[in-house]
């Protein structure tokens, strides 16, 4: 690296480019929500089917990420191809959704391999942006975190507008989308000047990156954060409908959406404090309050006039701090083996996430609704824990 290239701006298409493509090549994600009413009918599911439909993805981004880890992949292949590669065939996996909509093997198969691929874009799109923001990578991961919030909420939307847009339509969208973006951002982004030279295969790569402190700090706040943000997000729509029971579907779905969307203004927000503040104590501070959230949670449900203000409050601040941790996890990790931390990172976290959703998912049997999301608490307590070495970075 050149002391030219440190201080080189990047140029003006970099960053929307990379945002675009990130948003592009997640929603891929998220495709299978989006059209589950009628996957429902088309393959003839009982309502329990539908967990695994959904489960599938996460499951497939955990083993691909851990392979990706494992084998360095990150870091010895150009990110812009592994990037491009591995958003063409996992449009080409979601499109091939309607070949086998007729088989529930066949459908969980592709989910499968969609969430394996996707290993190949979150965390890689936030590598390619590493390479291109140093000083600013919390503003730059804030943009990009906040495109995944939206196209996480962006399937409450379609349903709150009664699209009557054919499914197979909307797969085939989803898909030429991701593919677009796969495109552009091999076509827009050259390599950065802060990417460094890629690690050699070592098997010890993915437990190496761990022995660095200030490391260790920074993902075990992440997985303290991870413990609650997607187990909100799943139960967003249960918390809605017990407050408001009468309300149509159409208007709690358009509220689900704005409750998890708001996230991304979060991530953003969060992004541009960031460049003051620093990112460990800008995710310190909306790690706390997502924490008190939790808590506060006791009360609220019991007064459910005051749920929607809390949960668009708790919404904006739940995923703030996600892009924080990620920027302090691409700062604090072996410069070779960037890729690496943030893949093994991500998959650590998306596999703390099933068991906070499946945990909660048991308490709603057996407690009152107003004391089940407190244990969600427990995560963000423990990442504060973890994150404080790190307030001043």
């Amino acid at each position: 690296m050149t002391p030219t290239a440190t201080l080189a701006p990047a140029p003006s298409r970099i960053l929307p480019t990379i945002v675009f493509s990130q948003f592009a090549g997640t929603s891929l994600w998220f495709a299978g929500n989006a059209v589950l009413p009628e996957l429902q009918a088309s393959l003839g599911l009982q309502a329990e089917a539908l967990g695994l439909l959904t489960s599938s993805v996460q499951f497939g981004f955990i083993l691909g990420t851990l392979c990706f880890a494992f084998f360095s992949v990150a870091d010895r292949v150009s990110p812009r191809l592994l990037f491009l590669f591995c958003s063409l065939l996992g449009a080409l996996a979601n499109m091939l959704v309607l070949y086998a909509a007729a088989s529930i093997t066949g459908v969980l198969l592709l989910r499968g391999a969609t969430g394996f691929l996707l290993a190949g874009i979150y965390p890689v799109g936030m590598k390619i942006a590493a390479s291109w923001y140093s000083g600013r990578l919390g503003k730059a991961i804030g943009y990009l975190v906040g495109a995944l919030v939206l196209g996480t909420a962006f399937p409450y939307l379609l349903r709150a507008l009664g699209t009557a847009l054919p499914w197979q339509s909307m797969l085939l969208a989803v898909s030429t989308l991701a593919a677009i973006g796969g495109v552009l951002m091999y076509l827009l982004v050259p390599d950065g000047p802060y990417l460094t030279k890629g690690a050699k295969f070592q098997v010890g790569n993915m437990l190496r990156v761990f022995k660095a402190k200030e490391f260790r700090a920074a993902a075990f706040g992440y997985f303290g954060h991870m413990w609650e943000v997607y187990t909100f997000w799943a139960f967003v729509p249960f918390m809605l409908a017990f407050a408001f029971p009468n309300w149509p579907k159409d208007e709690l779905a358009l509220l689900s959406f704005l409750v998890i969307a708001v996230g991304a203004v979060g991530c953003i927000w969060g992004g541009y404090l960031s460049q003051r503040w620093g990112s460990g104590r800008v995710a310190f501070v909306q790690l706390l309050l997502s924490g008190l959230c939790c808590v506060l949670s006791i009360w609220v449900f019991q007064t459910p006039y005051l749920l929607l203000p809390f949960l668009l409050f708790w919404g904006l601040v739940v995923a703030g701090d996600s892009p924080q941790f990620s920027a302090l996890t691409a700062r604090t990790a072996p410069p070779d083996l960037v890729g690496t931390a943030l893949t093994v990172v991500t998959s650590i976290g998306f596999a703390i996430t099933i068991i906070s959703i499946q945990l909660t998912g048991y308490l709603l049997t057996t407690l009152p609704v107003q004391w089940v999301f407190v244990p969600m608490a427990i995560g963000p307590v423990l990442g504060l824990l973890s994150v404080r070495p790190l307030l001043s970075k």
